[in-house]
Order: structure tokens, then sequence, then C-alpha cells
């Protein structure tokens, strides 16, 4: 399996609120003007599942399959031209402080790696960046 990691960003609030905002993914209804509509169409989610297009990859839903308490959030996706798994970890720095990071696993040849790894590495930054923006 090939791992992508984004950079690890510091977010101005406890492990425990963050999680608790992030584990209900109806909590994202605040950040939706946020994402940008030439990059991400039609997003829609509930508190499990979230599904969005992207071009030119396509569809995609993703479901919340593990909540471990405050430190991570794993999905799987249901629908990928690509299928691949994500999870947030989130790691305490103080009472009032925690890190978080994005990483996606999946399954690619040498050839499909080399075409994916940058467009891949920048919308994990660009998710790990609004998640650390948002005001928990």
């Amino acid at each position: 399996m090939t791992k992508f990691e984004s950079d690890i960003k510091l977010i101005p609030y406890s492990q425990e609120r963050v999680f608790d905002k992030i584990s209900d993914l109806t909590n994202l209804e605040s950040i939706k003007d946020r994402i940008p509509q030439d990059k991400v169409q039609n997003l829609c989610f509930d508190s499990d599942s979230i599904s969005f297009s992207v071009s030119p990859i396509g569809d995609i839903k993703l479901q919340i399959v593990e909540r471990e308490p405050n430190k991570c959030i794993k999905f799987e996706t249901v629908v990928s031209p690509m299928p691949f798994n994500l999870w947030i970890q989130l790691v305490p720095v103080s009472e009032r402080e925690c890190k978080i990071k994005v990483t996606i696993g999946m399954e690619l040849n040498p050839f499909m790696k080399t075409m994916v790894q940058k467009p891949l590495k920048e919308g994990l930054e660009k998710m790990v960046e609004m998640l650390s923006l948002i005001k928990y």
C-alpha cells in the first residue's frame, strides 16, 4: 500500500473539541463555502459520509468506518475510480492545542503512483490547511 501524508498542522483547540466537530461530518456545513467550486463540485454529506465530484477524476464517496475517540477518524471509499482509505489523526500538544495530519493509503502500481503523487499531495495539503482553520 502506498501512503501519502499531509504536513502536520497545529490547531489552537483541544484534541477532544476538534474530534467532536470533525467526527460528525454535518459540522462541515460551516466550511462548505470555503471549498473552491472549480476543484470540488456536488458536495453532499451526512454524519457518516461525504460525497463530491472532482474533475477530471469523477465522483467520490467516503464513509467513516472507524472513530477512535479523540485520536483518529478512518474513511473508506464507497464510490471512487480508484479505491483508497483516508484517515485524520489528532495528537494532543496541550490541553488547548493539538496537531492534525491527514493520510491517504491506496494500492498503486509504480506508473500510477507517478501520475497521482503530486495532485494527491496538493489535495492533502489543502485539506489539512482547511481543517486547521476551522473555528472549533
